[in-house]
């Protein structure tokens, strides 16, 4: 029972857009009409400068270690915090509270996975790094290495059930993000 009601939380946790709040509140306006129409981080700095970036992400970020951190708290497994950590970006995707319109789940992904096991942090940065001259995309560069996160937790944890949650996961943001990536290579080709 405790865990369907964490399941249920971190759902609508998710569905608290940082970037909505923060605009609507200093800006009087609505992130989701303006820009690209994201939510996110990116089109947040992109319209209203780093500041709005760094809170949007953070707040965003901050809802994904909350999952994780509660998680604990409860002493559920971690294969059920994951799940959590996968509801609250599903709930960030697809916010029942905003007719199912939201961001594409990174930032939440990435402070739920680094409060996981912080120890991924130099394996996404190495990656990003390394992909990044041949794309000179941050979205390509960013998705490959989230991609590479279930192989690094299986490094520091040897553990394969949370890999199986976590390559879920990555497919949803993934999936996410197919419209940009549909354009990335009709633009390319």
């Amino acid at each position: 029972m405790m865990a369907i009601l964490y399941y249920i939380g971190s759902y609508f946790i998710g569905n608290v857009l940082t970037g909505y709040l923060f605009v609507k509140i200093f800006h009087h306006s609505n992130l989701q009409i303006s820009g690209s129409g994201n939510p996110g981080a990116r089109n947040a700095g992109r319209l209203y400068g780093k500041k709005a970036f760094i809170v949007t992400f953070l707040g965003d970020a901050f809802k994904g270690s909350l999952i994780i951190i509660i998680g604990r708290l409860l002493v559920l497994t971690e294969v059920e915090q994951l799940i959590g950590l996968t509801l609250a970006v599903i709930g960030h995707i697809k916010p029942i509270l905003f007719r199912f319109k939201g961001g594409k789940g990174i930032s939440t992904f990435i402070g739920g996975v680094i409060t996981f096991e912080p120890f991924v942090i130099p394996a996404i940065i190495i990656v990003f790094l390394l992909v990044y001259p041949f794309t000179k995309s941050f979205t390509l560069s960013g998705l490959a290495s989230l991609c590479f996160i279930p192989f690094a937790i299986y490094f520091f944890q040897n553990a394969i059930s949370p890999i199986w949650v976590l390559a879920l996961l990555i497919i949803i943001i993934i999936l996410a993000h197919a419209e940009n990536l549909k354009k990335r290579i009709k633009h390319t080709s």
